[in-house]
This record gives C-alpha cells, sequence and structure tokens, in this order.
C-alpha cells in the first residue's frame, strides 16, 4: 500500500472528505448519507459557534489518490477549562477496514495533539459531545435516528487494537405507542400535578429567541454534573435551535414552569433520518420536494433532552413532562419514540425509561486512550 496522510487543503481534497462515507457504507442497507452542505458546515471556522472556542485539523488518507479514511482532530478550549483537563478529541472518522490506514489517522491525531499539549486522546466526538458522537457497539441491524451515528462494526476492533479503552458507552431506548403509558406512570404523574403547581406548555415559534434562551438556561443547569458535559454558549445554542427549527415540532418542545418560570424542558423531534436516506447528501430543489413529501410519512421521533434544574430536580417534573409529550406522540400519529442516547451510568434515567416502556436497543461507545 502506498499510503499518505494529508490535511484537507483545496476544493479537491474536501469533496474526497466529504463523499469517503458513500465508499465506506455502499450496499449498507442501514447507514443514512448526511446532508453534505451540514457537514461542511459543522467543520466550517465561520459558520459554527463551536470553532470560536476550539481548533481542528483535517487529515485524509489516500492510498495512490483513492481516498481510503478521514479524521479531524480537535481541541476545545471549554472543554478542558470546565473539567479541568487536557483532553484533545477525534471525530468524523471513516475508514475502510485495514489497520494501517486506521493507525496512520490516530498517529497524526495523536501528534497534532501532543504538540498542543494535550494528555488524553478522546472520541469519536463530531465536533463535540453536544454533536453526534461514539461508535455503534450493539444495534447494528437497525437505522440510525436523526442525530445518531452508525457506524461499522470493526471500528470497534479498530479502535481496540490501537489501544484504546472504554471511556463511556451509551444507551438508547425505543418505546411503541402501541404499548400504551403504563397505569403506575398515569397514577404517578396525577399525584405529582395535585402536590405541586405546574404548567406544561409548548415552545412558543413566535417568540423563537426567548424559548430558545430558556432552554440553553435549564440545559446547561440541568447537566453541568453528567460525564462528558461542557455548557454551550449562546451563540451554539442559537445555532443549534436554528437548525432545529428547520423541522421541529413546537408541540414536541414542551416547558415545564413553576414559580413562574421554566424550569424544566422534554426536546422531541421527527426522525428525519426517514426523509434524509431518500435524498443522497444532497437537498436541492428536486431533494426539497422529497423532503416535503416524506416528512409526512415519518413514523417516529426522538427524544434528545429531557432535563431538570437542580432545583427542581426532586418534585418528579420530569415524569410530568414525558408523559405529555407521549400524550403528544399519540396525538400526532407516532408509532415510536427513542429514547437517548443516556450515560450507561445514569441510573435514575435509565430506570425511568424501562419503567414507560423502554427498551434497551442500542449501545455506543466513547474511546480513550492516554497520549
Amino acid at each position: 500500500m502506498s499510503l499518505c496522510i494529508e490535511t484537507v487543503k483545496n476544493q479537491k481534497d474536501w469533496e474526497s472528505f466529504l463523499k469517503l462515507p458513500w465508499r465506506i457504507y455502499k450496499g449498507n442497507q442501514y447507514w443514512v448519507p448526511p446532508l453534505l452542505a451540514e457537514v461542511r458546515e459543522a467543520l466550517d471556522i465561520k459558520q459554527n459557534p463551536f470553532w470560536k472556542h476550539a481548533k481542528r485539523e483535517i487529515f485524509l488518507a489516500r492510498n495512490r489518490d483513492n481516498p481510503v479514511g478521514r479524521i479531524v482532530a480537535v481541541v476545545d478550549e471549554n472543554h478542558n477549562e470546565f473539567h479541568n483537563e487536557k483532553t484533545g478529541f477525534f471525530g468524523f472518522f471513516e475508514c475502510v477496514n485495514d489497520f494501517e490506514v486506521a493507525q496512520a489517522l490516530w498517529d497524526e491525531v495523536k501528534k497534532w495533539l501532543r504538540i498542543r499539549g494535550m494528555e488524553i486522546m478522546r472520541g469519536p466526538t463530531s465536533p463535540s459531545m453536544n454533536d453526534e458522537n461514539s461508535f455503534l457497539l450493539e444495534g447494528f441491524d437497525k437505522p440510525p435516528t436523526v442525530m445518531m451515528p452508525y457506524t461499522l462494526p470493526y471500528y470497534l476492533n479498530l479502535a481496540e487494537r490501537y489501544g484504546f479503552k472504554k471511556a463511556k458507552d451509551l444507551y438508547a431506548f425505543i418505546k411503541y405507542a402501541k404499548d400504551g403509558i403504563p397505569p403506575r406512570i398515569e397514577k404517578m404523574v396525577n399525584r405529582i400535578k395535585v402536590r405541586i403547581d405546574i404548567k406544561v406548555r409548548p415552545f412558543d415559534m413566535k417568540k423563537f429567541e426567548r424559548d430558545a434562551q430558556f432552554l440553553k438556561n435549564i440545559y446547561n443547569d440541568a447537566w453541568e454534573k453528567n460525564w462528558g458535559f461542557v455548557p454551550m454558549t449562546d451563540d451554539e445554542m442559537n445555532f443549534s435551535a436554528k437548525k432545529l427549527k428547520q423541522f421541529a415540532d413546537p408541540e414536541l418542545i414542551l416547558f415545564a414552569e413553576m414559580d413562574g418560570r421554566p424550569v424544566a424542558v422534554t426536546v422531541t423531534i421527527p426522525d428525519i433520518n426517514q426523509v434524509l436516506r431518500r435524498l443522497n447528501g444532497r437537498l436541492g430543489p428536486i431533494e426539497m420536494l422529497k423532503f416535503l413529501l416524506y416528512k409526512k410519512k415519518i413514523t417516529g421521533v426522538r427524544s434528545i433532552i429531557g432535563g431538570v434544574m437542580k432545583k427542581y430536580r426532586e418534585t418528579g417534573i420530569i415524569a410530568v413532562l414525558y408523559y405529555e409529550t407521549e400524550k403528544a406522540n399519540l396525538r400526532l400519529g407516532y408509532q415510536w419514540c427513542e429514547l437517548g442516547w443516556n450515560l450507561e451510568d445514569n441510573d435514575l434515567i435509565n430506570r425511568f425509561d424501562m419503567a414507560i416502556g423502554g427498551k434497551l436497543y442500542k449501545k455506543y461507545r466513547i474511546y480513550e486512550m492516554r497520549i
């Protein structure tokens, strides 16, 4: 093999980087092609506000001018300051089933991170824990839901052969509408509503910026102690919210208000991956027509956020929000909901997801190693 690792510099390199997954997953019935414009935007230092506090380098592996692998090295200053670590990350990893290629890619990232004083390499995060992250560990016979990865089984073997160890596993649960709401959950929710003065309302699209700020405040307060969590800046939250606005349903973004202010939120979004798999990575005029057509045929949703401010965590308010979300899902005709991702050791939320009828159906893994 005549292997060469280069940084992405010109338009040809970008095209090779962006389109490599089509070669890696060719013939795979479960992989969902990402929108090429969104991948480029995620890595664009001018468009994605994440790069205001992070640095990156983009690498491409070629064998006799044929792209065979890719990776992005990341140092997030906010992460290291928040966690008092010297951790660098790798993301956007795709690779043919060849250890020599994977080794060369990780070696380049390791070298780049060492120069910048990092002591740990962790990933994949693309580009952060607030974005798509991890390798698929279990559930290869099912397509990914929106904003979740689908990776090939041999990625795990390549990572472990290189010397990576498990940093954390992530869980995803599936809940089917046909199973209904367990009676004990309904009784519990009714007791909570009697005990506390709570108001549940949907996201107000007419006051988008106000409610987006409420969401950020709750998110940053509720997840503060979670492994890998880094508070989102205002710019990052606005960036994410504007992307979600394109396909989100405000009836599935619910705030719980107490003491006259929002103190908890659940965000559930339609699984637009069911549409994206038909667009082949592009969103031109024809694809936009397809998007509008198939968007009406989406059968499921993904619950991506459920959080309560620390002061109100013992009230049971999150159960009320999930109950109201389930009722909204049923009213809107969705057949299933994916709950997650959850940290493997977040026993409270994992038990709750099972209590409301969820079944563990996918696992994901994030790796790390000292460098």
